[in-house]
């Protein structure tokens, strides 16, 4: 058995990359309660947000 067969690996399900970006602050407000009642994090909504807006993008 090889060393690393037994080690536990943590797996991303994909690469990601850090940006940063200004948000105005009603909408960072909006984003904050929605986020909330859904339970889930802010980037996790922000990240279907521009997914579902790029899949739906006119051009």
């Amino acid at each position: 058995m090889e060393a690393n067969e037994n080690k536990f690996q943590i797996k991303k399900g994909y690469n990601t990359v850090t940006k940063t970006l200004r948000i105005p602050e009603p909408l960072a407000e909006k984003l904050e309660k929605l986020a909330a009642e859904n339970q889930i994090s802010m980037n996790q909504l922000i990240l279907q947000c521009i997914e579902y807006a790029l899949a739906h993008l006119n051009l």
